[in-house]
């Protein structure tokens, strides 16, 4: 009896101390968040978690790896090139956007809002999601993108020229003013006022 007893003990007080030992390294161990860099410059070929490009500011990114999200604030400018991000790219209120150079955008490219005088330059990248231009003043250019959902311009008062572009599914513009122009885009369907584009 004794000696099963001193078994117990000593069991329990493995148990106990094993225990305390894991508490121990999950308080000590770091919590894992994503970390947001705000971009006021210039940002190389590095790896970084997400990218916020504060109101106002200009931020150029140069094959650099986005783990997350680009978000583009208000009057703020991004010029990307040979960019690969895991994420999206979304600005609502931006001044110029500009994506270039092989660029590669496993989510979605949302460009709403753009500041009248503004433009927004989306060329020879690949965008796995959809490309959105929604509500801008600004003039919305995409050419010789390769799209792997739809392609929508809605809403649009600064201009929209779409040229050369292979979407996988939609090609969908409506009520833009002044309709969009341009040509040679392959699609799924091609809707409303992208038809004959």
């Amino acid at each position: 009896m004794e000696a099963s007893r001193r078994t117990w003990e000593v069991t329990f007080a493995g148990i106990f101390a094993l225990a305390v030992g894991m508490l121990a390294l999950v308080v000590a161990a770091p919590t894992a968040q994503a970390e947001e860099k705000v971009c006021r410059g210039t940002i190389g070929a590095k790896t970084v978690d997400n990218v916020r490009v504060p109101s106002g500011a200009t931020c150029t990114l140069n094959s650099t790896r986005v783990e997350g999200t680009i978000k583009v604030e208000n009057n703020a400018t991004l010029l990307a090139s040979g960019v690969r991000v895991k994420g999206n790219i979304q600005s609502e209120g931006f001044e110029k956007i500009r994506l270039n150079k092989d660029s590669r955008v496993v989510g979605s490219v949302q460009l709403k809002n753009g500041q009248s005088g503004g433009l927004a330059k989306i060329s020879f990248s690949r965008i796995n999601g959809d490309l959105q231009f929604e509500s801008n003043d600004a003039r919305m250019v995409a050419n010789n993108n390769t799209v792997g959902a739809n392609l929508q311009a809605v809403q649009n008062e600064g201009g929209v020229e779409l040229t050369g572009n292979t979407i996988a599914e939609n090609l969908q513009c409506k009520e833009d003013e002044p309709p969009p122009t341009g040509g040679g885009n392959t699609a799924g369907d091609k809707e409303d006022q992208c038809a004959d584009l």
